[in-house]
């Protein structure tokens, strides 16, 4: 059964919300197969918990998925993912051949989609997934504000 992108992004925000509790930066990702809808992965950031500068959400939603169906490219897939993904974010997404971005805040300081470098308007970029962005914007931006203020 197909889902409206609302429902995928609430899965997303909810794996935020858990990569919160564990005091990790409030970022979730999901990844969904385009034509059924069925959720492949998700995942929250777990930077702190894996000592892992790499373990963003996206990268580990990125590589349960091709474990999850055996192969190195998620053609056909979407990802789902709280805040604009960062470079290496970006670059993973690209080279995963994920069909379609959603994310939903804006990242000034460490954005590459819609802010920074800008990475899939680069003309070295392997592959460039169509782009949604703000997709429940005001959620995503909310976990990490009170985040960001309760570490102050």
């Amino acid at each position: 059964m197909k889902r409206p992108y609302s429902f995928n992004m609430k899965i997303a925000l909810r794996e935020a919300e858990s990569a919160l509790s564990r005091d990790e930066v409030p970022v979730g990702a999901v990844i969904v197969d385009g034509t059924t809808g069925k959720i492949i992965a998700k995942a929250g950031n777990g930077v702190e918990r894996l000592h892992d500068p790499t373990a963003h959400a996206e990268i580990l939603a990125i590589r349960q998925a091709c474990v999850a169906l055996g192969q190195k490219r998620l053609d056909g897939c979407d990802i789902y993912v709280t805040l604009e993904p960062c470079t290496m974010c970006a670059g993973a997404i690209s080279h995963a051949r994920l069909r379609r971005l959603y994310f939903g805040a804006m990242d000034l300081k460490g954005g590459a989609v819609e802010n920074g470098i800008k990475f899939f308007e680069r003309s070295t970029c392997h592959h460039v997934p169509e782009i949604y962005g703000g997709i429940q914007e005001i959620e995503s931006h909310k976990l990490l504000t009170t985040f960001f203020q309760n570490k102050r």
